[in-house]
């Protein structure tokens, strides 16, 4: 197995204020004699100048399964758990999900967020409040729009690139407080747009790019809480109340994320050492939570975002459908689930739709019955092989002199896409079709060795990929989920070809279907049926389950809610109320 380079961790000095400080104790040492002794005047006495003890900070210790550098929240290489808390802590939203799960205007960021009506082409105002700054003092302004849309719509690996491409223009008004945001053509799913705003006065002129100018944290916060310093070795990151934010104070001082294995999880949450835990336990750990009884209170939080198995068709290998199909049918999907989740809570979610995930709303299993196997079907492998020219040869499939031998990628930073990766391979082999694995940074997987024009010159020279384990966003626009999962790039203002999708699938037939779902000319319902019916068919993609993680809450940790939608509970956090630390040498 080859593997990709791990990102360089360090230790991020702390944040106070707008200013970034680095701290070091230096100790003093001298040869002067000690001062002389002088009894007290007992006729006399001094006023007290002693101060009195400062309370304790009041903090919240929350433990994760990992914390790896990497905190992009737009970005498929850092879709994580510790990248959507740290967003949710962090950054700012036009939009947020309501208590019945849809969209609301954030209050505290905007005054309004408005269709223009009469305006020449579909355009949107936004009004951000006056006072909504971020922690270095600069305010949070039009070019912080500009700046994510600039990046989403161009930048490869992306998220959920889609409705930002349908933007032709962002315009700044009254000082960069007002915001005109100007379509191509009508977008349905406008209010999905501009969350988690990024600093742009920080990043534009980063000396990093892009994919990796997020690895260490964010460099200044809009959020009640602002990172204090993250040590990625110790597995510990400290964030403190924003003194500069303008909304409602966090109710506790310090939040604590503290990266702890499975059986020290469970530990932790007995002794009291965790307030809450967040992470993604396997069957034995979930039984070990649950013999700690009333001590604490569990909730399974579905992630936003589907496993699945892309076989893309563009990969010499995998170019004949026939080919595709054979690997489908070679692949036992609930030991690759069982592989994946180990037990835990995904395994419960799992996914048989090509574009929504089991738990949003409005999903409905969309996989033809009978399109594949429960278990490895050999005798179809060997059909549908020699219908697409192969022989079994040695205990190989050969045809024209050269065995089938497929490359599975998987991101080197997640264990448990690897684990999946490896389990597939192992099946393939089982059934004579030779298969490598290969873990590349995400970065590379997703921003380089997929999203390459698969027609263009420099196709393949990053390594060729046949097959890749990949999560599928959800909970956005469920027309621009699919369009930025399965539709064809299109071309910048500058006819400039834009990035392909993970799956590098394009369908020029399919492509006016996407559009008129994209601008609600289509509902997602009829749109979906046609193109899940053609994915299905083509096997392009193999769906496995919807990501989950277990929600462990002591009596300690008040105001601990699992959030609305697909916000997750650090969406609260600002209501959360802790224990006084027991020391505060941080």
């Amino acid at each position: 197995m080859s593997q990709g380079r791990r990102r360089t961790r360090r230790v991020v000095p702390l944040l106070v204020g707008p200013v970034l400080v680095s701290i070091s104790l230096v100790a003093g040492c001298t040869n002067a004699p000690p001062p002389q002794l002088v009894a007290p005047n007992p006729t006399t006495s001094e006023p007290s100048t002693s101060t009195p003890a400062q309370p304790m900070p009041i903090e919240v210790v929350v433990g994760l399964d990992e914390l790896e550098g990497g905190f992009n929240p737009h970005t498929l290489a850092d879709l994580s758990p510790t990248s959507s808390a740290l967003a949710g802590l962090m950054l700012p939203s036009v939009f947020r999900p309501g208590a019945d799960g849809a969209l609301q205007l954030d209050t505290n960021l905007m005054d309004s967020a408005e269709i223009v009506p009469g305006a020449e082409k579909f355009t949107v105002r936004y009004r951000i409040k006056r006072e909504a700054s971020w922690s270095d003092g600069a305010p949070i302004a039009a070019e912080d729009f500009v700046y994510l849309w600039e990046q989403l719509k161009s930048q490869p690996g992306v998220a959920d690139p889609a409705g930002y491409r349908l933007i032709d223009d962002v315009a700044s008004r009254q000082g960069g407080k007002t915001v005109d945001v100007t379509f191509s053509r009508p977008f349905a799913g406008w209010q999905t747009l501009f969350n988690n705003l990024l600093p742009a006065h920080l990043l534009r002129s980063a000396p990093r790019g892009w994919a990796t100018v997020l690895d260490d944290g964010y460099p200044a916060s809009g959020g009640p809480f602002a990172i204090r310093q993250i040590d990625l070795d110790r597995g510990e990151i400290i964030l403190e109340r924003n003194d500069r934010y303008w909304g409602p104070p966090a109710k506790s001082d310090r939040i604590v994320l503290r990266a702890l294995d499975k059986p020290r999880q469970v530990e932790a949450l007995r002794s009291g050492d965790s307030h809450l835990a967040m992470f993604s336990p396997d069957a034995r750990t979930v039984q070990s939570l649950r013999e700690l009884g009333d001590q604490v209170q569990l909730m399974t939080v579905p992630r936003p975002a589907t496993m699945e198995m892309l076989l893309r068709q563009d990969s010499r290998a995998l170019a004949d459908t026939k080919v595709r199909q054979a690997v489908m049918a070679a692949l036992d999907r609930p030991a690759l689930i069982e592989a994946g989740t180990e037990g835990g809570p995904g395994d419960q979610l799992h996914a048989h739709a090509q574009v929504l995930a089991p738990s949003e709303h409005g999903y409905t299993p969309t996989e033809p019955a009978g399109a594949l196997p429960k278990k490895p079907d050999r005798a179809q492998v060997e059909r549908l092989l020699t219908d697409a020219g192969y022989q079994r040869t040695g205990g190989s499939w050969i045809r024209d002199g050269r065995p089938l031998n497929l490359v599975i990628a998987a991101p080197f930073e997640h264990e448990g896409y690897i684990k999946i990766a490896e389990a597939a391979a192992q099946q393939l082999r089982d059934q004579g079709i030779q298969a490598t694995v290969v873990t590349p940074t995400g970065d590379q997987l997703f921003g380089d060795m997929l999203a390459t024009d698969p027609h263009s010159a420099e196709a393949g020279t990053s390594g060729t990929v046949d097959m890749a384990v990949a999560p599928r966003p959800a909970g956005g626009d469920p027309a621009a989920t699919m369009a930025s999962s399965y539709g064809c790039p299109g071309v910048d203002t500058d006819d400039q070809p834009l990035p392909y999708n993970a799956a590098g699938f394009c369908d020029e037939l399919l492509q006016p279907t996407i559009d008129a779902a994209l601008s609600g000319k289509l509902s997602f319902q009829q749109a979906s049926t046609n193109v899940e019916s053609v994915l299905w068919r083509d096997a392009i993609a193999l769906p496995l389950y919807q990501q989950a993680q277990v929600l462990a809450l002591t009596k300690e940790a008040r105001g601990v809610q699992p959030g609305n939608g697909f916000a997750g509970p650090f969406s609260t956090a600002a209501d959360w109320l802790g224990t006084p630390a027991e020391n505060d040498g941080y």
